[in-house]
């Protein structure tokens, strides 16, 4: 794990005038939503596999949540990937994947078995998306050796096609992204992978000075130390089949950074979709489409790979949105511990600037360890909002006096439409849930009421809704 720019104003009028915006712009804000936890009613009972210790690196990324419609029904349905343990692993491994399906007023059904999602393995990551184009979701899980391709055949029916498909894929894998990138009408897949690990040969826990210890005491080994692994991605060729073209379109990563996650977005408004990879303990890399299959790595020239100060950071989860409405897309990438979550503003011909502290998202981040994230608009204002699920990879920081704890709360930030947010995270009463080292985290409208609701995985616990 990662050990995953201020801006001062200079003169009194330029503060009056910031003031009397902020204040214009709060007068014209609706109140703070406020979110109730209802997952025990709601019947999300199966909890997340993990060891308590986390002695290796594999035992502390996962995993993932997401929303599915898998029946067509208008409903959304819920995902949450389920994790392992070594010695889950070396034994056949878990189900890589719960489905509950939702049956109406709030309340889900546990449906795995029945709907055929049968892959036993190490899961981390999930993301939906219909790759054949004939009306049903399909789902796509990455793990530890070896990911999963299940097509929905209907009705909440899934078949393994991974073998067919050409997904299988093998080594260590956390998240996934579908995009069309080439516009064909067929949606493509990247998939960025970590660290080099094998299961027979682990690093001894705490047994490197410089790798394996935090703060003083012993952790879990890596990433550093630990090589990295190339990523992927692959070309839906519409036949239910892809073509690995990681290498021609040279997104492969020949330098194995140590892969998190990619989201796909159109980042210059040139009509192509364009690819952002968050990598930990690395420079983060932007992959802007030439429109010819291939594409050519911006991330430092852009301004979108490094810090303000021109830190590698650890970065974990990461989102397009536009947070001043003006046309462009801004990105914001969750960070490890002392490293605070990063804002990049699109000025579009002169790039991407960090604003991370200017917009106040810094501050309540720096001593957090953070994961999935999304802009959403939870007030229904047009504004794009932030949630961030935060949670440490070390459970042994509960014995560092003054430290991060391993269980850490959630942030929620109010967009003031200048490009600054507000913590709001105890208006919304999001303050008062439990405290879980958190990861996966997804957005939908559950109850078809006009609100966007909130979906976190919790580590080695059932999932909070």
């Amino acid at each position: 794990m990662p050990r995953f720019c201020t801006v001062v104003p200079s003169f009194l009028v330029s503060l009056l005038f910031l003031f009397s915006s902020l204040s214009l712009s709060f007068a014209q804000a609706p109140p703070t939503p406020r979110f109730e936890d209802v997952s025990q009613q709601a019947g999300l009972t199966v909890s997340h596999n993990s060891s308590a210790e986390k002695r290796y690196i594999i035992e502390s990324m996962s995993g993932g949540v997401g929303f599915i419609d898998c029946n067509n029904d208008g409903k959304l349905d819920i995902i949450a990937v389920n994790g392992s343990s070594v010695d889950h692993y070396r034994g056949g491994g878990d189900a890589m994947i719960t489905l509950y399906r939702q049956d109406g007023d709030l309340t889900f059904k546990d449906i795995t078995t029945e709907s055929g999602l049968s892959r036993k393995g190490w899961g981390m990551g999930v993301a939906v998306a219909d790759f054949d184009n004939d009306g049903n979701p399909d789902i796509y899980v990455t793990g530890y050796g070896g990911n999963v391709l299940y097509r929905n055949l209907g009705n909440c029916r899934f078949k393994d096609v991974t073998e067919k498909a050409g997904l299988r894929m093998g080594g260590f894998s956390t998240g996934a992204a579908w995009g069309d990138f080439d516009r064909d009408g067929y949606v493509d897949l990247f998939v960025p992978r970590y660290v080099f690990i094998d299961i027979n040969k682990l690093p001894e826990f705490g047994s490197n000075e410089k790798f394996c210890r935090f703060r003083g005491i012993m952790v879990q080994c890596g990433p550093w130390g630990l090589p990295g692994e190339s990523d992927f991605l692959f070309r839906n060729r519409g036949d239910g089949t892809f073509e690995d073209v990681s290498k021609k379109a040279g997104v492969s990563d020949p330098d194995h950074a140590y892969g998190m996650q990619g989201v796909w977005a159109d980042s210059d408004n040139d009509g192509w979709p364009d690819l952002y990879v968050s990598n930990d303990a690395g420079a983060n890399f932007l992959y802007n489409n030439k429109r010819d299959g291939t594409f050519a790595e911006v991330g430092l020239l852009s301004g979108a790979a490094l810090s303000a100060d021109g830190r590698e950071q650890g970065s974990m989860g990461v989102d397009f949105g536009d947070i001043d409405n003006d046309g462009k897309l801004d990105i914001f990438v969750t960070n490890f511990t002392e490293e605070p979550n990063t804002l990049y503003w699109n000025q579009g011909a002169q790039a991407f600037t960090d604003i991370s502290w200017a917009s106040r998202l810094a501050q309540p981040s720096y001593p957090l360890v953070g994961w999935g994230t999304a802009f959403f608009d939870m007030d229904n204002d047009g504004w794009p909002d932030i949630l961030v699920a935060n949670g440490h990879v070390y459970p042994q920081m509960d014995l560092v006096k003054g430290g991060a704890p391993y269980r850490q709360p959630l942030l929620l930030f109010r967009n003031h439409r200048d490009r600054t947010f507000e913590d709001v995270t105890a208006l919304a009463s999001l303050d008062k849930l439990p405290a879980y080292s958190r990861r996966g985290a997804a957005f939908g409208d559950v109850n078809n009421d006009g609100k966007i609701d909130v979906l976190i995985l919790n580590v080695g616990a059932p999932p909070r809704f």
